[in-house]
C-alpha cells in the first residue's frame, strides 16, 4: 500500500489505529465544512443587503452566541482527539519488538526478541530495480512482520533526526540521537506497506524508504 499519483485521499488503512485516524479526519472535516458554509453565507448576505442596524457596534446577545458556540464546537473536536491520542500512545502487551535505527541514509533493524538478528535496509537503485519494482520505494531487505499481532517498535538515530513513517499503518515517530522513542501498531491484513523518512535529514533524505511486509 502506497500513495498513488493525483490522489487527494488518505491511504487505505491497514491497522485499527489508521482507521480511527481516518474517522477523526472525516469527523473534523464535517465540522469545518459546516463552519465554512455558515461563515460564507453570512458574508454573502452582509455584502449584498442594504439594511443597517443601530445596535451594530454593541450587541450582547450576538457576543454571547459567538463566544459559547465556538467553545461547544471545540469540545466536539477535542474529546475525540484526546481519546485518539490515548490510543496512539498505549502499548498493549506486544507480541514482537522491532528496533529501527536511522542513518544517513538508510535504516537498520533489530528483532530484539531474537539473538543476533539485525540487518540494514537500503533503497534499491534504479539501475538494479526489477521491472515490477517501485522507484524510490523498494528496498533490498524488507521488514517482515506477522499480521494480527501487537508490534512494538523502538526508534532512534545514529546521527541526525529522522522520522520513521508508514502512512497506511498510521505510524510516524521521530528517531532522535540519544533518545529511544516507541509506538505500537497492529496490521489487520497482509500486504506490502511503503513509507519514507519524514524529517529532512540531509542530501539523500528522499532515498531512505521503508517497506513492511505483513504475512499471515
Amino acid at each position: 500500500m502506497m500513495a498513488t499519483w493525483s490522489n487527494l485521499n488518505l491511504q487505505n488503512s491497514a491497522s485499527p489505529l489508521m482507521e480511527q485516524l481516518i474517522f477523526f479526519h472525516d469527523h473534523t472535516l464535517l465540522i469545518l465544512v459546516m463552519i465554512t458554509t455558515m461563515v460564507s453565507y453570512l458574508m454573502i448576505m452582509l455584502f449584498f443587503n442594504k439594511y443597517t442596524n443601530r445596535y451594530l457596534l454593541h450587541g450582547q446577545t450576538i457576543e454571547i452566541i459567538w463566544t459559547i458556540l465556538p467553545a461547544i464546537i471545540l469540545l466536539f473536536i477535542a474529546l475525540p482527539s484526546l481519546r485518539l491520542l490515548y490510543l496512539l500512545d498505549e502499548i498493549n502487551e506486544p507480541s514482537l519488538t522491532l528496533k529501527s535505527i536511522g542513518h544517513q541514509w538508510y535504516w537498520s533493524y533489530e528483532y530484539s526478541d531474537f539473538k543476533n538478528l539485525e540487518f540494514d535496509s537500503y533503497m534499491t537503485p534504479t539501475n538494479e530495480m526489477p521491472q515490477n519494482g517501485f522507484r524510490l520505494l523498494d528496498v533490498d531487505n524488507r521488514v517482515v512482520l506477522p499480521m494480527n499481532s501487537q508490534i512494538r517498535i523502538l526508534i532512534t538515530s545514529a546521527d541526525v533526526i529522522h522520522s520513521w513513517t508508514v502512512p497506511a499503518l498510521g505510524v510516524k515517530v521521530d528517531g532522535t540521537p540519544g533518545r529511544l522513542n516507541q509506538t505500537n501498531f497492529l496490521m489487520n491484513r497482509p500486504g506490502l506497506f511503503y513509507g519514507q523518512c519524514s524529517e529532512i535529514c540531509g542530501a539523500n533524505h528522499s532515498f531512505m524508504p521503508i517497506v513492511i511486509e505483513s504475512i499471515p
